[in-house]
């Protein structure tokens, strides 16, 4: 049987080539992420999109291959990603942050089970959220 578990979902969008202090953003949102314990975080790299310039970045022409759009996610309990948002706000001044409620799947679990564990957290060894 499974339960699922209420969270919300942080979605940071920017481009690859921004940055922070000569580091790639996306990277230093990762490693905040992890400081700040949150449950996980995972960095895609888009192969094609477009932002508020309305220039269209694509991995298919050589000479736009530059600066392809990345997606950080972040899946946690609403009181931890709304801390975090905080930081986020110095570290994203360009590009879009996104946060929408999601449910966690915890299979395996009894009835019961995952709301008996405290929020937050790095969750366990799968690395699910609590």
């Amino acid at each position: 049987m499974t339960t699922t578990r209420s969270a919300l979902r942080l979605t940071v969008f920017v481009g690859e080539n921004h940055t922070w202090h000569h580091r790639p953003l996306y990277s230093e949102v990762v490693h905040r992420a992890h400081r700040a314990g949150l449950a996980g975080a995972s960095v895609f790299r888009g192969i094609e999109g477009f932002g508020a310039s309305s220039v269209i970045h694509t991995s298919r022409l050589l000479s736009l291959s530059e600066d392809l759009p990345v997606a950080v996610v972040i899946i946690d309990a609403e009181d931890r990603i709304r801390a975090f948002l905080e930081e986020l706000a110095e570290l994203v001044t360009e590009g879009l942050v996104v946060v929408d409620p999601c449910e966690i799947v915890l299979p395996g679990t009894s009835p019961g089970t995952a709301d008996d564990a405290p929020e937050g957290g790095r969750g366990d060894e799968g690395g699910r959220p609590r």
